[in-house]
């Protein structure tokens, strides 16, 4: 689990042509660590594909890399807008090798609590330490898998559910069981005082032969990572079938929410439509909102 890596100072493409200027030669993101950690986690093809030393060809289709540009866009956007409201809580559920405590503008006297597996945070930490680079705001750790009592390891290391507090789930919740996920999103809204926000993805629930065009579709990725050294299963780290769907769940439990699709946010970004949907992305719904004043 975890946000993984974005595309160091990914360029907007734009519509138009070489020489239309502007849109074109604007960075969409800029992530100055994403490079040296994908380095680091030692995969050949990883930093050469980060770094546009090698062309993604046949693994990675131009809507994934698109899609992780423009997803780092919409968290990076929660957090800022969020704090520079007056949160001074925000916390990144399953960090992976996340950046944003060394990366986003946060203001003074925010706290950024990034929780996952031991592994997985001291790894991020010791590399980023090795690069020189320090945390923008008061970067605390929960190091306990998500499985285990998270609430408890926050708590541990400062934080203070009376506060309002930004959340997010980026890229998560489709690697948890149906009755994970709703578990997730109940303790996010128990531990959320008045005003809290969160931000996260809404999958619709699969037609029927939707799930195995899908399952299809990781397999023949999978084969072509393999040929690169990079041995990964990816359907079998996610779960399918039906599942409560996150934005109308979280309504329910109290949250306003606004929604924007992935085709809209593409469009929004200036990023060439989705052609291939075969993994159905063009049904993701982004999601973020705040708790109601009176649901506490």
């Amino acid at each position: 689990m975890g946000s993984g890596v974005r595309c160091r100072r990914d360029r907007h493409p734009g519509r138009g042509g070489a020489g239309d200027g502007g849109a074109h030669d604007r960075p969409l993101i800029d992530d100055p660590f994403a490079e040296p950690l994908v380095r680091a986690v030692g995969v050949d093809i990883l930093p050469r594909l980060a770094t546009g030393e090698a062309e993604p060809g046949d693994l990675v289709a131009q809507m994934v890399i698109d899609g992780a540009k423009a997803r780092t866009k919409f968290y990076d956007e929660f957090f800022v807008e969020a704090t520079n409201a007056g949160i001074t809580q925000a916390t990144i559920l399953a960090s992976g090798l996340d950046s944003r405590a060394y990366r986003l503008p946060w203001p003074a006297g925010t706290v950024v609590y990034e929780v996952d597996q031991p592994q997985v945070v001291e790894f991020r930490t010791r590399t980023l330490a090795g690069l020189g680079a320090v945390p923008t705001a008061d970067r605390r750790v929960a190091a306990v898998d998500l499985r285990d009592d998270w609430p408890g390891a926050l708590r541990a290391v400062g934080f203070d559910p009376a506060q309002p507090t930004a959340w997010s789930a980026e890229g998560l919740l489709g690697y948890l069981p149906p009755e994970a996920q709703d578990r997730l999103l109940d303790t996010i809204t128990d531990l959320s005082a008045r005003g809290s926000r969160v931000a996260t993805e809404s999958r619709p629930n699969p037609r029927p032969g939707d799930d195995d065009k899908v399952k299809d579709g990781l397999n023949r990725i999978s084969e072509r990572w393999r040929a690169h050294g990079f041995d990964l299963d990816h359907a079998s780290l996610r779960y399918f079938g039906e599942r409560n769907e996150a934005a109308p769940y979280l309504t329910d439990r109290g949250w306003t929410l606004n929604t924007i699709t992935i085709l809209d946010l593409f469009a929004a970004n200036d990023l060439l439509p989705i052609k291939d949907d075969v993994l159905r992305p063009g049904g993701v719904l982004y999601v973020s909102g705040v708790l109601d004043e009176t649901t506490k």
